[in-house]
């Protein structure tokens, strides 16, 4: 089972694949969307809402090289 998971420029996080949603307790959430908030600003978290489109969400566009050495 592979999942990806794609950064939407200034977006959310795009899943594809078959996944399990855990909440802190242990109980699974169920899937509304594949789109998760990366903003913080979405009224229906985990999942997106658009909001970020509505706040000027800006995010980091490419992956950071690790400093580990």
């Amino acid at each position: 089972m592979t999942v990806t998971i794609r950064l939407k420029e200034n977006g959310p996080l795009l899943v594809e694949g078959e996944y399990t949603l855990v909440d802190p307790n242990g109980n699974e959430i169920p899937q509304a969307k594949r789109a998760l908030c990366r903003c913080g600003g979405s009224t229906t978290k985990p999942f997106c809402d658009g909001t970020h489109s509505k706040i000027g969400f800006q995010a980091a566009t490419a992956a950071v090289a690790s400093s580990d050495k």
